[in-house]
């Protein structure tokens, strides 16, 4: 049956012109998250790094963290969607140069042979493979590929990764909900509906969240909040809850403010801790270093803007912090790195080359 669906998948390639790129060679890049896998494939062309590269195609698949859906269908996700990015390049596997997957999940090199194991039954001999943890990917987005300063990631997870000029890295949180990554959208999301509870049952203060949860999922009272959580846990249903709990502090709720406050020192800690780790900020902690914020608990509100508020906590530590918004997605950042690698390795090649 797995053989079988992984012959559907790629059924395309059999409708393309022999070559099947014509001469072209590609590289993939992808970023898996707790969320969405987008992969997008572009071309091994120079181009300027003050441009966002060119990019043929894009496309968007579910959860590939085999920590919350499991191996098999991390896999299937991961190959669903490289498949269908180069299906709408019209091009083959045979015209990839490198992939790179950027994946939720990649926490040891163990995690890291096993995709890239699997990675070299789907393409040709001739392929470079990069597999790295969505974090570096979202750091690159912010660098043009290229890797240092440090990368806070605050969507449905959170984490922090860091990286030095010489090869050095560090991270901070990026465990699961299990072991704590409170700054994350479902971190937050758990504690609001943790104070519905409480506030229901006298252990905790009253709070607007409980109208404005019950209200936004259509349930009568918080005894059924126990059945909606239990009934899908999964990490991206509960973290879609975020927003209600910033436009009730927005409007002066202390519970939820003291939920959203609680984040921000969890973020700002994270960060906090990979640059004491890595040096970044210098002997003095005033050395500038990139911090590139990446993700929707971190985009800007008109009330409450948990990214600023992140800002201003690190900068009272590290005065030198440089925040950066990437101008392109993590996908392409992904991509860049494996470019920049093809970039070197094509210069280096050059300069071995000798003349009589």
């Amino acid at each position: 049956m797995k053989r079988e669906r992984k012959r559907e998948i790629w059924d395309f390639e059999h409708e393309l012109p022999e070559g099947g790129g014509g001469g072209q060679k590609l590289i993939l890049g992808l970023d898996g998250g707790a969320t969405n896998t987008i992969c997008i494939c572009m071309p091994v062309i120079p181009f300027t790094l003050n441009h966002s590269p060119p990019v043929y195609a894009r496309a968007v698949a579910g959860c590939s963290n085999h920590n919350s859906v499991g191996e098999t269908a991390a896999r299937e996700t991961l190959e669903q969607v490289m498949a269908e990015a180069l299906s709408k390049s019209r091009c083959s596997r045979s015209a990839v140069r490198a992939v790179c997957l950027a994946v939720a999940g990649v926490n040891h090199p163990t995690d890291q042979q096993r995709i890239l194991d699997w990675l070299s039954d789907i393409f040709p001999n001739d392929v470079e493979y990069f597999v790295e943890n969505d974090a570096v990917a979202a750091l690159a987005s912010g660098t043009m590929g290229k890797l240092h300063g440090c990368v806070l990631i605050a969507g449905t997870g959170t984490i922090a990764y860091g990286y030095t000029e010489d090869g050095r890295e560090a991270r901070a949180s990026g465990a699961g909900p299990i072991l704590g990554d409170w700054g994350s959208g479902y971190g937050i999301a758990a504690k609001a509906l943790t104070a519905v509870i409480r506030a229901y049952d006298g252990r905790g203060s009253e709070t607007m969240l409980t109208n404005t949860i019950l209200h936004e999922l259509q349930l009568s009272s918080p005894d059924e909040l126990i059945g909606w959580t239990y009934a899908d846990p999964s990490w991206a249903r509960i973290a879609t809850l975020v927003p209600i709990v910033v436009s009730c502090a927005e409007v002066g709720d202390q519970v939820a403010n003291d939920i959203l406050l609680h984040a921000v020192q969890e973020l700002a800690s994270s960060v906090k801790a990979v640059v004491h780790r890595l040096g970044l900020c210098g002997k003095d902690g005033k050395d500038t270093f990139p911090l590139v914020m990446v993700g929707n608990v971190l985009e800007a509100s008109s009330g409450w803007d948990i990214g600023k508020e992140v800002i201003s906590c690190i900068a009272k530590d590290f005065p030198g912090t440089h925040l950066v918004r990437p101008k392109v997605e993590p996908a392409v950042g992904a991509a860049l790195l494996a470019w920049n690698y093809l970039i070197e390795q094509y210069q280096h090649e050059l300069s071995g080359v000798g003349y009589d």
